[in-house]
């Protein structure tokens, strides 16, 4: 029997430890990083981010059905089995309002989708539905832009939208007569690039990896800190979404530290959310959150479209 990693959600497709050998197969440029375990057991270098870029590619090409995926040196690259599991709560979310029934046809609105794409290549595999990714970077946007055109059938699941304005979320993305059932986002969770730098040494010191030469992890400015880190920008998310309360069913933001919590709690009550909704996530011994909150109460929510 396989054993399986505790927390995830029963939906999500890692559940079960890594076939190497079926991995490999969807892409072959994995085995160039296959190393064996004390136990005798394949595995890859966790240490090594080329091993996770492709690593991260052998997943979502058997896994997701994306052929090419690849992004720039430098940039973030996304623990997959963690990234499902938010698509999949948010898909229990959604079916709330909807009987029971996960929708077939919402619309996700990704806030900072990044160069990876990673949400919205997960839900529009699993769940058909239909995503704007907004994104600051150029190059991020490039890449994003790249996965979609370079994979059959993206092109008419997932738009991207620039953000002209980094200092707005919603503002210049959510166009006038467009309705979302949901947004996500997983925000810059550090308060200066100094934090950010000593969470990504501790990291590599916590893999047993040399910090001289090492290489990056991956991470541009934006997608690891923030002026005043990840309650700040939740707080701002928060007083931007309430403009927008009619056209989006739920606004979604990943929460990195339960200890964040209470301040956006109060942004929440402040500006008025008709219902607030936490969602506890584990992956192992990593525990994470998600809140959801509206401006719709039952009585109004549209129909799923």
């Amino acid at each position: 029997m396989t054993a399986q990693k505790p927390g995830l959600h029963p939906r999500n497709r890692h559940r079960s430890r890594y076939d190497m050998n079926a991995l490999c197969q969807s892409c072959p440029q994995l085995q160039e990083f296959i190393v064996q375990t004390p136990a005798g057991e394949p595995s890859v270098n966790f240490a090594d981010p080329l091993a996770v870029k492709a690593l991260n590619k052998a997943l979502l090409a058997h896994f997701y059905g994306v052929a090419q995926w690849d992004i720039p040196e430098g940039f973030l690259c996304p623990p997959v089995p963690g990234r499902a599991d938010y698509i999949h709560h948010l898909a229990d979310l959604l079916a709330e309002g909807n009987g029971g029934e996960i929708p077939k046809q919402a619309t996700v609105l990704d806030i900072g989708t990044g160069a990876n794409l990673i949400y919205p290549l997960i839900g529009a595999h699993e769940y058909g539905w239909r995503f704007t990714g907004s994104e600051t970077g150029p190059e991020a946007f490039a890449s994003a832009q790249a996965i979609i055109n370079g994979n059959e059938g993206l092109t008419r699941a997932i738009r991207l939208r620039r953000q002209k304005d980094a200092s707005m979320i919603f503002n210049g993305i959510i166009h006038k007569n467009e309705n979302y059932d949901a947004t996500m986002c997983n925000p810059p969770f550090h308060d200066s690039a100094a934090t950010a730098r000593a969470g990504s040494e501790r990291k590599r010191r916590n893999l047993g990896q040399a910090e001289e030469g090492a290489l990056n992890f991956g991470g541009q400015q934006h997608e690891l800190w923030c002026e005043g880190g990840e309650v700040a920008f939740i707080e701002k998310m928060i007083a931007e979404s309430k403009q927008f309360g009619r056209q989006v069913k739920w606004f979604t933001t990943l929460v990195s530290r339960g200890d964040n919590l209470p301040p956006l709690y109060r942004a929440l009550t402040d500006v008025g959310a008709v219902k607030v909704v936490k969602k506890e996530m584990a992956q192992g011994q990593k525990q994470s959150r998600f809140i959801a909150w509206s401006f719709m109460d039952d009585a109004k929510r549209r129909r799923p479209f």
